[in-house]
C-alpha cells in the first residue's frame, strides 16, 4: 500500500511523462527512524560526467535539508571506482571514513538495462478488434515490417543502498531500493527525476528529515 501511495505522489509531482518508477525497496526493521549526521554520496559508474552530475545534484538536495554531505569524488581517489578492491582494502576505507566522522554512505548504481517495445495507439485501434487467427497474425507482422507501429526504448534499473558506518558494530544496511529510469532522453532531467523520487521515498521512510 505504501509503495502505491508513493508512486501516486510522484505522478502528481512530476510532469505528465513519468520517467522514474519505484519498483521495490526494503528497510531495516531495526531502524524505525534514522538520523544521518555526515553522509558520503557515491555514484558507482565509470562515466565521469554522469557521476559528477548525480553526486553534485544529490549533495545539493540533501544539503537543503540541513544535512552534511560530501561527494565521493572529493573524498576518494580518482581511480577508486575504476579498480577492483580486496575486502581488506574496503575495510580500511570504511575505517578512514569513520575517523572523518562519516556515519552514512549512500551508494547508487545501474544494475540492469532492459529493452522494451511500446506500440502506438493506432496499432491498438487497428489490431484489437481482430477476432480470428489469420487476420490477427497478418496484422501482427507489422511489428517487424512497419516501424511506425512501435517504438523501442530502454529501461535502466538503478539500485540505491544506504549504509550506517556504525563504529561499535558491523556496517549495517539501513535501506535498499530499486528505481526504473524509463527511456531517458536527457541525463540531467533523468538524474533530477531519480533524485526527486529517491528523496521523497527516504522522507516517507524516515531515513532523512521531512520538510518543516
Amino acid at each position: 500500500m505504501r509503495l502505491l501511495f508513493l508512486n501516486i505522489i510522484l505522478i502528481l509531482l512530476l510532469s505528465c511523462e513519468n520517467t522514474t518508477q519505484l519498483k521495490d525497496y526494503w528497510k531495516n526493521p531495526d531502524f524505525e527512524t534514522y538520523n544521518p549526521k555526515k553522509i558520503l554520496v557515491i555514484g558507482m559508474t565509470k562515466d565521469d560526467e554522469a557521476r559528477h552530475l548525480f553526486e553534485s545534484h544529490f549533495q545539493t538536495q540533501l544539503q537543503l535539508k540541513d544535512l552534511k554531505v560530501d561527494k565521493s569524488q572529493n573524498i576518494l581517489t580518482t581511480d577508486y571506482l575504476n579498480k577492483k578492491h580486496t575486502e581488506t582494502e574496503i575495510n580500511k576505507i570504511e575505517d578512514s571514513l569513520i575517523k572523518l566522522n562519516y556515519d552514512t554512505v549512500i551508494f547508487s548504481r545501474i544494475v540492469g538495462v532492459k529493452n522494451k517495445i511500446k506500440y502506438s495507439e493506432e496499432y491498438y485501434k487497428t489490431h484489437t478488434y481482430k477476432h480470428n487467427f489469420k487476420d490477427d497474425f497478418l496484422k501482427y507482422q507489422d511489428q517487424f515490417y512497419n516501424p511506425s507501429y512501435y517504438e523501442n526504448y530502454n529501461v535502466y534499473n538503478a539500485e540505491t543502498s544506504i549504509y550506517c558506518l556504525c563504529p561499535s558494530k558491523e556496517r549495517t544496511l539501513i535501506w535498499k531500493g530499486y528505481i526504473d529510469i524509463v527511456d531517458p532522453k536527457n541525463i540531467n532531467d533523468s538524474i533530477e527525476d531519480y533524485i526527486k523520487l529517491l528523496i521523497l521515498v527516504l522522507e516517507e521512510e524516515a531515513i532523512i528529515p521531512t520538510p518543516k
